[in-house]
């Protein structure tokens, strides 16, 4: 989205193939807090308030995507992933916990029936409204985005229901993309691939598996994954350790189930990185 210092600008077309029609909003630098240039690419938006029963566009982002939901955001957290250059999502209500922390969604997805006042959005970010009651928001938002890192805040704590559901959408979509959940203590990244990473001595290194998933083997760690089979419900891989700091988790070759690596934090920007450049 393209800054300018005047009145609000804005552009509507329609994309005559799927009659969708989409919007580009500029707003003045003084509407809320300033926003650094980030490039991203719309496939296609939706009108605002113009509901659509499923899916039929996908958002691309360039750069790092914060979905934000409803649950316990960390206002810290939300603007410092800000600050590094993440775009910030609103998953239906979570844009409000967006503005709580001064900041500004650049899209807001959902069915919008916890976004207070919905219509007080028309012209001052894109909306797209999506009436199918299938996924949770938290999902739509997933399947109408891409991103290289995606980082999710708000989708744990309050309700628990919400906290499963949000670990079925990672379930489905892990193979996909590289997801991680935050919430106050943890971070948890989802994976099916083997992964590499550095915490310090003794810490707390936790992998839990969201299918059946069977390893090949571990370096690191204080209790091996060495032809480790873990699966929801039989086995899991919680409260291990890091012997020296450095650690690796290998799968069996082929392709794996989702498993979860759960650690501290403090590690959220060292995992965004450590994502980003395996690609």
């Amino acid at each position: 989205m393209v800054w300018a210092s005047g009145a609000l600008a804005i552009s509507n077309f329609l994309r005559q193939h799927d009659l969708v029609q989409v919007q580009w909003v500029t707003l003045s630098p003084g509407f809320f807090r300033s926003t650094p240039a980030r490039r991203l690419t719309d496939t296609e938006s939706s009108t605002p308030l113009q509901a659509r029963s499923h899916q039929t566009s996908v958002v691309a982002f360039e750069q790092l995507l914060v979905i934000v939901g409803g649950g316990n955001v960390d206002a810290d957290v939300l603007r410092d992933l800000y600050a590094s250059g993440g775009h910030l999502v609103g998953a239906d209500g979570g844009a409000d916990q967006i503005v709580a922390a001064g900041l500004k969604p650049e899209l807001i997805i959902g069915d919008f029936d916890s976004l207070k006042e919905p219509h007080g959005w028309l012209g001052k970010t894109r909306l797209m409204q999506i009436s199918e009651q299938e996924t949770t928001d938290f999902e739509k938002a997933l399947y109408s985005t891409r991103a290289p890192v995606t980082v999710a805040l708000g989708m744990t704590g309050r309700r628990f229901d919400h906290t499963l559901a949000a670990l079925d959408a990672v379930t489905r979509h892990a193979r996909r993309r590289r997801i991680v959940l935050v919430d106050e203590e943890d971070v948890a990244v989802a994976l099916t691939e083997a992964f590499s990473f550095e915490v310090a001595a003794g810490e707390r290194v936790s992998i839990h598996p969201l299918a059946p998933v069977t390893f090949w083997r571990s370096d690191g760690l204080k209790y091996p994954l060495d032809a480790v089979k873990l699966a929801p419900g039989v086995r899991t891989g919680t409260s291990n350790e890091a012997l020296t700091g450095p650690f690796r988790i290998v799968p069996e070759e082929g392709i794996h189930a989702p498993y979860l690596l759960i650690l501290r934090r403090e590690h959220l920007m060292g995992l965004i990185d450590a994502l980003a450049a395996a690609g």
